[in-house]
């Protein structure tokens, strides 16, 4: 077998996007992960599903492991042969002890590399509009740490000559020492008056920043009551972020919203939210799994030259459809059905196997596939509908009364989700879900069997949004009144009502 070996990342300064390539290819290999909170969760989404996952905390003052038991984890975790990933918030050389670690795993032979990240020290200013430099105001800066080491018999910071020598000073982890820093900077030369600002979680939807100066900084801090964590910039630069503050000003920055849709294809849902500066929280009320049984679609697939139309009502259906051809060894030349898709989405999906569906509706739900093949359903005509086990029965109705010989065959099923329901109601009854967005009528229902009787006051307590009327009718069966319905009943389109809502306001 071979040795282990071990790779220290900078997981960045918290927007999980600013991470490099190789950071992500180091984490699809690795057999251990070794992470700490500033590592944003969604980055081990990117993990084999056998990884094994070990938290060591770090928070200021609240260490889950001691740095000296995180550096001989990391050389047990190797001598197991295995590939083990620290995963570190910012860079791992720039406070954040991975040199420690990088001797430790040297002392023991243990291979090594660093995979640099981007350090909050200019990503943190730069995402609150202030740079670390500019022309006419600022030729230097400086990355200090505010939490020095506590064994240390004295500060080896030098005052005297850094209060007044750089223009710009970024301190790391130094909210709790602000009396004690703001003191040393004046004491030796830095005017009370000098610009700062404390900016706490930086480059997430969280940020939050406060202006003042080193004369006020720390009392404002107090009052505000800020905590970790957070950086204290001083300087001229500071007076920038009037002008330059680009992220704080999305139209959703900051609004917290719930994203009900399956983890594997909530992605693109909260990639579009958090993109216009929303904090997306993703509670799956749905999981897709397969169907008891293959059978009934196997079968039909056994006998796919029998059909003459082949109907797909969502992408689930799509990918469960052409997993179980590939099982037969099978592929597209086996199909000579013509092909309606329900929507764009779908039909997207079918190019993607080198299919172009013969109709797409202008109105993606059932009625609309009714409406656009209707002209070609003729007595007699056998049509296929691979979908979820549940769902609604309109469209093989429809069709049946028009003469068709309708197949519909449980390609997926929609179940209720591992979701934390008693945390999500909680967050619900205290106001901290600004949105709920539904994207089916199964997460409304299974949303509300994770809450519990009190569910619909609940969700009620939230604005809310539906992918199209089929969902919105869900919710209004069940005592919830939606704020925003989609007019294109996409993730596009959901996206796009949601961003018209807010900014009617």
């Amino acid at each position: 077998m071979e040795q282990g070996f071990v790779y220290l990342v900078g997981a960045g300064p918290g927007d999980y996007g600013l991470i490099s390539i190789k950071a992500i290819e180091c984490i699809k290999e690795a057999d251990t992960i070794v992470y700490d909170r500033l590592a944003d969760d969604c980055l081990l989404e990117h993990a084999r599903p056998d990884v094994e996952l070990v938290y060591v905390g770090k928070a200021a003052s609240d260490h889950t492991m001691r740095q000296e038991d995180i550096n001989q984890l990391l050389v047990d975790k190797a001598r197991e042969h295995k590939t083990v990933v620290r995963l570190k918030g910012g860079d791992p050389f720039v406070f954040g002890r991975g040199g420690e670690e990088a001797l430790t795993l040297l002392a023991h032979n243990i291979p090594f590399e660093v995979v640099p990240g981007i350090t909050s020290a200019i990503s943190v200013p730069a995402y609150a509009g202030i740079p670390v430099t500019h022309r006419g105001l600022a030729t230097s800066f400086a990355v200090i740490t505010g939490h020095e080491d506590p064994t240390k018999a004295e500060s080896t910071i030098q005052w005297d000559k850094l209060a007044t020598a750089v223009d710009t000073l970024v301190f790391l982890m130094g909210v709790e020492n602000l009396p004690y820093i703001t003191g040393k900077l004046m004491e030796h030369g830095r005017p009370a008056d000098t610009p700062a600002a404390v900016i706490r979680w930086g480059t997430k939807p969280e940020q939050q920043v406060l202006v003042t100066n080193v004369g006020q900084a720390a009392q404002a801090v107090a009052a505000r009551g800020l905590k970790p964590p957070a950086i204290f910039i001083v300087g001229q630069v500071v007076a920038l972020r009037d002008k330059l503050a680009w992220f704080d000003n999305k139209l959703l920055f900051g609004k917290k919203v719930l994203v009900t849709r399956a983890r594997e294809q909530a992605s693109v849902l909260t990639a579009g939210l958090a993109k216009l500066g929303a904090c997306c929280m993703e509670a799956p009320a749905i999981k897709i799994v397969p169907p008891e049984s293959y059978g009934p679609l196997d079968e039909a697939i056994a006998r796919l030259k029998e059909y003459d139309w082949l109907i797909f009502t969502s992408v689930n259906g799509v990918e469960h459809f052409f997993r179980r051809l590939a099982a037969a060894g099978l592929d597209t030349r086996a199909i000579a059905a013509k092909i309606a898709a329900i929507g764009s989405p779908t039909a997207n999906l079918l190019r993607n196997y080198g299919i172009r569906a013969d109709i797409v509706p202008a109105e993606f739900r059932a009625e609309g596939v009714v409406e656009a093949i209707g002209p070609y359903i003729k007595p007699g005509v056998k049509v296929l509908i691979p979908r979820a086990l549940v769902a609604r029965d309109i469209l093989p109705v429809k069709l049946a009364e028009q003469g068709a010989v309708v197949n519909v065959v449980p390609a997926y099923r929609t179940l209720t989700a591992d979701t934390d329901g008693q945390e999500l109601a909680a967050k619900l009854n205290q106001g901290e879900i600004e949105l709920v967005t539904f994207t089916s009528s199964s997460t409304v229902t299974n949303l509300l069997s994770l809450l519990g009787p009190a569910g619909a006051g609940l969700v009620a307590k939230a604005k809310v949004a539906c992918i199209g009327p089929i969902t919105a009718g869900t919710c209004l069966a069940n005592g919830i009144t939606p704020d925003v319905i989609a007019e294109e009943y996409t993730i596009k389109g959901l996206i796009a009502a949601i961003t018209a809502m807010y900014r009617e306001e």
